[in-house]
């Protein structure tokens, strides 16, 4: 009420001076507004956490003014794809994020999510981290709480446990529902389970975001099944960091982006994002075949242990590497072993050099068994192709999703998406190799993303919109994480701010803590 009160009088101005006070007058920029049209000069002005007025403002007065200086004024950045669960409370600055120009950042992908999102959502509210917070319920946090890790279909009244658990989680505030279909134990899931759930989302208006069942040699199955499954259940689909895997499949992005493009002709709302960067990371795990890890840690240690299980584990690891035409496994980088340090940033064709094991596939894949057993590691895996990247990124329907968390500064060696992926596309994609327009870039990061998870005060520079604002210079905007120093901030972007205040100021993150919990459609409170 005192924030209304207070835009209200602001927008009212002083008796007698014919001008409207505000609280942060930023003038003198570029505006790219986040609908795709091209940018204009004009100033912004922000009252009560909300933009008060858009365009050439000559009778407004501000106690902090901003000169852009023919910078680009543009709508805060919205990840559509974070896994900040556990770093956000550990790091609530989100630095990482804020310096690429992110002020709301969309968590709970691939499957996992908070398990409890009223008692998520309330930490966020009071910890007033830099960063909007929304989530997707994960359909692996619902069906562990069910169903622990068994690899089996569910029973009657475990589905229909299992779909209550998405209906409360909609009503707590989840935007949709998620899947991570190449992890334990959404894996074991068959594609009429996800619909039942995906169907107790889309009651509630939510929408469908799925890591897919393969994004390598079957990645045309896997597409079909996440676009037949917004079909069944009527609900809209997002197909997270969109890619093709593997060196047999490189080149074929035509294809699988086919796929997509013919959903959309036919009706559907499907979209995909991507992260800019020709390698992905995930656990070191998924280089076991997925029954290895049915039954918990437990079973997996035995199945490890008894010589014949543990052959035939290796002889299906081999034929996914021959499938994916790779000669061993360099293309697997470490990115953090709690077990030994140091490995971290070696491939793992260097990690058995070190400990006098050949290099040799077979081999390396007796050594991911040994890391896997002694908790696994996080890995950054060499998979894909420039041009396939590039193809997905010209599609107009991909938003940018670093698949990242905040990450501990300093720690391990994370993939450098975590740290530069806004910078990068704006830098690299837009400037240097002019594969999208800055304009359409950030359509892609602002309005096209509020759309599709309904973030409905956000995506703009409009008017009572929210006042998450991103200036920054499109000269010289870069990302500087790179996978040999991956702790290194984006640079280019001048002020930002979140709910109008000021995170970054002249380049430097203030130490604000101004961003809230953003609720899904169905939010009861």
């Amino acid at each position: 009420m005192r924030k209304l009160l207070t835009a209200l009088f602001l927008l009212a101005g002083i008796a007698g001076t014919g001008q409207t006070n505000c609280d942060i007058l930023i003038r003198n920029g570029r505006i790219i507004d986040g609908t795709g049209n091209s940018w204009f000069y004009g100033d912004v002005a922000v009252a009560g956490g909300k933009i008060l007025a858009v365009g050439k403002l000559t009778d407004y007065a501000a106690p902090k003014i901003i000169d852009a200086n023919k910078m680009i004024i543009a709508p805060g950045f919205i990840d559509v794809h974070g896994h900040i669960e556990g770093g956000i409370f550990q790091w609530p600055t989100a630095d990482n994020y804020i310096y690429d120009g992110v002020t709301t950042v969309i968590t709970g992908n691939c499957g996992g999510s908070s398990s409890n999102l009223k008692e998520f959502f309330y930490r966020i509210d009071s910890l007033h981290p830099s960063i909007n917070v929304a989530s997707l319920m994960g359909h692996n946090t619902v069906r562990q709480q069910v169903m622990q890790r068994d690899n089996r279909l569910p029973t009657a009244a475990e589905q229909q446990q299992m779909e209550s658990l998405v209906e409360e989680a909609m009503k707590q505030g989840a935007v949709g529902i998620s899947t991570g279909l190449i992890y334990i134990p959404g894996t074991f899931a068959n594609t009429e389970e996800v619909v039942a759930l995906a169907k107790a989302a889309s009651k509630y208006n939510g929408i469908y975001a799925s890591h897919i069942r393969n994004e390598e040699s079957k990645a045309v199955d896997a597409i079909n099944e996440a676009i037949n499954i917004g079909r069944s259940a009527n609900i809209p689909v997002q197909i997270s960091h969109f890619k093709i895997g593997g060196k047999a499949n490189w080149g074929t992005s035509h294809i699988t982006l086919g796929l997509v493009q013919q959903a959309r002709q036919e009706g559907w709302d499907v979209t995909i994002d991507q992260y800019p960067y020709t390698a992905s990371s995930t656990n070191l795990g998924v280089r076991l075949p997925d029954w290895a890890f049915a039954g918990g840690n437990d079973s997996l240690i035995a199945r490890l242990h008894n010589p014949r299980i543990r052959a035939q584990i290796k002889k299906e690891m081999l034929d996914q590497l021959r499938n994916y035409k790779f000669k061993n496994y360099s293309y697997c980088v470490v990115a953090n072993y709690s077990a030994d340090s140091s490995y971290n940033g070696k491939s793992i064709t260097e990690i058995n050099k070190l400990i006098g094991r050949k290099s040799k596939a077979a081999q390396e894949a007796e050594t991911i068994m040994d890391m896997v057993e002694k908790g696994g590691a996080q890995m950054v895996y060499h998979s894909m192709n420039e041009e396939d990247v590039k193809y997905i990124m010209r599609y107009p329907f991909c938003m940018t999703g670093a698949d990242a968390g905040v990450p501990v500064p300093g720690k391990g060696m994370p993939h450098p998406r975590g740290y530069g992926t806004n910078a990068r596309v704006l830098g690299k994609y837009v400037r240097e190799e002019k594969v999208i327009t800055l304009e359409e870039a950030i359509r892609r990061m602002t309005s096209l993303a509020a759309q599709k998870f309904q973030l409905k005060d956000r995506g703009l520079l409009k008017e009572g919109m929210a006042a998450d604002i991103v200036i920054f210079d499109d000269k010289t905007v870069s990302d500087h994480a790179t996978f040999d120093k991956p702790h290194q901030y984006s640079t280019g972007f001048h002020y930002v701010l979140v709910n109008g205040q000021l995170v970054v100021e002249n380049g430097k993150h203030t130490g604000v803590r101004s961003g809230v919990a953003l609720y899904g459609p169905a939010y009861n409170k």
